[in-house]
């Protein structure tokens, strides 16, 4: 094999080397950007999840107001009818009645407020996951780069030994004796 013959595979050995680790480099950018998107995407329910939390704490202030324009009505419905029956309504069973009523109206508020606990920290934990998650998806996505670059390095590598070991049996490494 002549020498020109020999160069000309040692080089398309290196450039075939160096055309693999910019594929590798490549890929590498492209797994980045994947995973960088899906963390994006990920996060998005983040803030969804807050106006989610924004929404049912303004559903509790809503209902906690109806619920008590709701009960003055009840309480002025019992005193008008033990009124209109002619019973005193400041001793006796009118007065158990209406506090009977109250006990249970704030038992209701103070469930409604539990609830509403129970949600929010539900919220908090989903806000939590979705966060680690996204977290997980840009270290996955980090990790398949280095990989990937690594896969481009170890070719680059190998091209270059192979191109070092077709010169040497080639002989075009070896010293001319003029």
């Amino acid at each position: 094999m002549g020498v020109t013959a020999a160069v000309i595979g040692v080089g398309t050995q290196i450039v075939g080397g160096i055309q693999q680790q910019q594929a590798a480099n490549k890929a590498s950018d492209a797994a980045q950007r994947v995973g960088e998107f899906n963390a994006k995407l990920i996060e998005r329910d983040i803030g969804l999840l807050e106006k989610q939390r924004q929404i049912i704490n303004a559903n509790l202030v809503i209902s906690e107001k109806l619920k008590r324009k709701e009960f003055k009505g009840v309480q002025g419905e019992v005193v008008a009818g033990f009124g209109y029956a002619g019973i005193d309504i400041a001793q006796g069973t009118p007065v158990q009645v209406l506090r009977e009523n109250a006990r249970q109206f704030e038992y209701e508020l103070a469930v409604d407020k539990f609830n509403n606990a129970i949600v929010n920290q539900q919220i908090t934990d989903a806000q939590e996951e979705a966060r680690l998650n996204a977290e997980l998806s840009r270290m996955e996505a980090g990790a398949t780069a280095a990989s990937l670059r690594a896969q481009g390095t170890r070719s680059l590598i190998g091209s270059i030994g192979a191109a070092a070991q077709f010169g040497y049996q080639s002989g075009i490494f070896a010293p001319r004796i003029a």
